[in-house]
């Protein structure tokens, strides 16, 4: 199966980097989904979105991503996130907690943010 390279960076680090054969994006103008072969674009994620990660074999990864963008050129994809955090790495716990102080606060951009983590961490919403 054909894969393309794909860059998941932080404004603070390199989060991941790897082969894939889709990736899934929520960008200001709706979902999106790169193949290999895709053509060139250069789009603005949305925020407290989730990029999926499929890889030869069936593991997906997710990260949730909270602004920047998402490039896609004859090289692979880009995702250059402000802040991005992959699901493995991301304390459900401490994200529900986090959503619950936001909605008490009527915090829209905060609950988003902690929406988007407890997605990539595959917990319920």
């Amino acid at each position: 199966m054909a894969e393309l390279h794909v860059e998941l960076v932080s404004v603070e680090r390199e989060v991941w980097s790897g082969e894939a054969t889709q990736v899934i994006a929520r960008t200001t103008e709706g979902e999106i989904g790169i193949l290999p072969g895709h053509a060139p674009l250069l789009g603005q994620l949305a925020e407290g979105g989730v990029v999926t990660i499929y890889q030869d074999g069936g593991s997906t990864m997710l990260a949730a991503v909270h602004g920047g963008f998402l490039s896609v050129t004859d090289e692979g994809v880009t995702v250059l996130a402000e802040v991005a955090e992959l699901g493995q790495d991301i304390d459900a716990s401490r994200a529900q907690a986090a959503l619950q102080r936001a909605r008490s606060e009527d915090d829209d951009a905060a609950a988003r943010r902690a929406e988007s983590r407890l997605r990539a961490a595959g917990q319920p919403v």
